[in-house]
């Protein structure tokens, strides 16, 4: 895509593309980590029917102030939480941008660790605020020191870790966190889109909300919940960090029907996240899979594995696309990502990967 020229926009835009995945119609997509197991028609039939009632009040503004949903989502963290210290936008893409608008910005830095999630420097471009990238080891987990003496050097407002890391799947280890929140002169943001799906033992930075005011700890409905298609992502903080962000929000950021929605969800959150223990073992059984076939498989605690490696990555995609199996093109260049769909998926995967790549 090229803009013209007769289009006024941002010098830095000029050249820019839109993120995405691609989307591709096979019969097999794996590609961006969506939870294979959709609501049953019982919890299909409450949020319609919480959507329907919504409906009928369309011509009313919604709550400007999530209230009620806000409650709910500090309900389920648990950790001492209330909905003062909750805060909920249009999937966690808004909640980070939202960050960045209230303490990011011209004359500001955000930091984090590549490989990481690909639109963190979007959403510092898109605010004006400059973005630093420190490197992860080899084994793609944060070097502390590393991260210190940067975080010393460059004084950021922001800093962004991710636990589970995406693309890698990495998990973030406690004293790494630490080491960050005690040189860290702003805020502290820990993505933990994917922390449902973590392995027993590993732990939560929710845990260190209450001994850290400027620790930001986010969350989305889209994976564990199984609930991409309802755009809902939402933060645990202090009050008064909540109270910032509620600042540069857009009047009325959450419509009544993302509202109803999500709370239809969270009274079926059992069912929902039924299928958390299946998609692990699933992941484990494709990461020892991979393994064993040769390839380096990151340690994941997400819904996803990193392998590799691949002399010509590309060329392996486009196979497995020809084999009706879409699967990611993302990361540190010579590996793929998998996203974990359902038995059936994940052998398709299995065949087109033997397929097209013997070993």
């Amino acid at each position: 895509m090229t803009v013209p020229a007769w289009v006024p926009i941002r010098d830095e835009l000029r050249d820019e593309v839109p993120y995405g995945a691609p989307q591709i119609d096979v019969p097999v997509r794996l590609n961006t980590n969506e939870n294979p197991y959709g609501p049953s028609q019982e919890a299909a039939a409450d949020i319609a029917a919480a959507v329907q009632e919504a409906a009928l009040e369309l011509n009313r503004y919604p709550d400007r102030e999530a209230w009620a949903l806000r409650e709910a989502l500090a309900g389920y963290l648990g950790h001492g939480l209330t909905a003062e210290r909750v805060w909920a936008a249009n999937g966690s893409n808004e909640v980070m941008q939202q960050i960045l608008q209230a303490f990011g910005g011209p004359g500001r830095t955000a930091v984090s660790f590549a490989p990481t999630y690909s639109m963190y420097p979007e959403y510092a471009r898109n605010t004006h605020t400059r973005w630093v990238a420190g490197r992860r080891r080899e084994d793609f987990a944060i070097d502390a020191a590393a991260a210190v003496a940067l975080i010393e050097a460059e004084q950021p407002e922001v800093v962004f870790l991710t636990s589970p890391n995406n693309p890698t799947g990495t998990a973030l280890a406690p004293e790494e966190l630490r080491a960050v929140l005690d040189v860290a002169p702003g805020m502290v943001v820990v993505d933990e889109a994917y922390a449902e799906f973590r392995r027993a033992g590993t732990p939560t930075a929710l845990e260190l909300l209450d001994d850290h005011p400027r620790l930001i700890v986010t969350r989305t409905m889209s994976k564990a919940f199984a609930l991409a298609g309802g755009r809902l992502g939402y933060l645990a903080a202090d009050a008064a960090v909540v109270d910032a962000l509620r600042i540069v929000r857009l009047p009325y950021h959450l419509s009544a029907v993302t509202q109803a929605t999500a709370l239809g969800a969270l009274r079926h959150t059992d069912e929902l996240l039924a299928q958390v223990d299946a998609l692990r073992e699933t992941r484990d059984e494709t990461a020892d899979w991979l393994s064993g076939r040769g390839y380096d498989v990151a340690a994941s605690d997400a819904n996803f594995v990193l392998f590799g490696h691949f002399a010509d990555r590309h060329a392996v995609w486009e196979g497995l696309v020809d084999r009706g199996v879409l699967i990611r093109e993302v990361g540190p260049e010579g590996w793929l990502r998998v996203s974990i769909g359902t038995p059936e998926e994940m052998q398709a995967f299995r065949a087109a990967l033997m397929e097209v790549d013997p070993r």
